[in-house]
């Protein structure tokens, strides 16, 4: 539509009333040196502190800036999911609203992208995180390139500029388990990825402690890869190997009277390797089972409770 902004900015907002003022400043600067009409799209994902009031208040003062609120706190991935279904852009930007992802690299990204790209991500560089979020981060962009046999690159996250092609696919999908990088990728649409410079938090504290990010790990890897039933299957095959290997080495200690109690070992070993065997096949098995079963549900990914300077659309998807 001729009214339609030419770039859309989706910011999903949580723990973050401290710095919403300052981002929506600079996304301002940076988007007019574009030259082109913008909207911005900040997402209370459920923030236990003020966030929605400030967000409220800034779009009270800026028809450019829609405020969505969640009924609560329904995940990261799922808060950029509803500001993306509201986008009504040619190019949606998808950033953190915690200043970590700089506005100021948007019109580099977008010029980038006009040279005939669909994706363009933001490349962090000098990560301002620390040690052991980096080391995590290496770790399971390392694991889950090996389980989805994709090029994930820890220096990229949600960080970036896409086409509304990209985007109305990424819509589409209809997992509820949601991971944006991996999903905005999948179409195989041309991608790049510029360095750009990497902020330190400016407010409030993460809220992906070790246990929520290898919760998310898990749950990712289970919605994209099937690797991990296939390397149960060649497990069990090492450990079949291994226990019948045992058994033969009992049976010779038994004929040359090493071994006093006959099948003892052979017993303990089918039970310990068959038995633990089992009980991991059956754990990763029923993982799988609880992600179908989500699925069928086919519950709303989020629900919305209110909206501000936003277009009419349902409330949830």
């Amino acid at each position: 539509m001729a009214d339609d902004p030419y770039i859309s900015v989706v910011s999903p907002v949580f723990g973050c009333e401290g710095c919403l003022e300052e981002l929506c400043t600079r996304l301002q600067a940076a988007l007019e040196k574009i030259g082109r009409s913008y909207e911005v799209i900040l997402v209370s994902d459920g923030s236990p502190d003020l966030s929605w009031q400030r967000i409220a208040e800034l779009a009270a003062r800026d028809p450019h800036i829609i405020g969505i609120r969640l009924s609560r706190n329904f995940g990261q991935h799922c808060a950029i999911s509803a500001g993306l279904e509201r986008a009504r852009g040619k190019w949606i930007a998808v950033l953190d609203c915690d200043l970590q992802d700089q506005p100021e690299a948007i019109p580099a990204l977008h010029a980038k992208a006009i040279e005939g790209y669909d994706l363009v991500f933001a490349q962090r560089v000098e990560r301002q995180d620390s040690w052991a979020k980096r080391l995590f981060s290496w770790m399971f962009y390392r694991l889950l390139s090996y389980m989805t046999k994709t090029n994930c690159d820890p220096r990229t996250a949600n960080f970036g500029i896409f086409s509304a092609r990209a985007i109305a696919m990424v819509n589409t999908m209809p997992e509820r388990s949601r991971c944006f990088p991996l999903q905005v990728r999948w179409a195989g649409y041309r991608e790049t990825a510029i360095p750009v410079p990497h902020a330190p938090r400016a407010s409030g504290k993460s809220s992906y402690r070790f246990g929520a990010l290898l919760r998310m790990a898990i749950d990712i890897v289970l919605s994209w890869s099937d690797k991990p039933l296939r390397l149960l299957a060649r497990i069990g095959l090492l450990f079949s190997a291994a226990a019948f290997a045992l058994v033969l080495m009992s049976v010779y200690r038994y004929w040359h009277g090493d071994i006093a109690v006959a099948g003892y070992t052979s017993i303990i070993a089918a039970i310990w390797l068959v038995g633990g065997l089992l009980i991991l096949a059956l754990g990763v098995t029923g993982l799988y089972v609880g992600r179908i079963f989500n699925d069928i549900k086919r519950r709303p990914l989020y629900v919305i409770a209110e909206q501000i300077n936003a277009h009419a659309q349902e409330d949830g998807k």
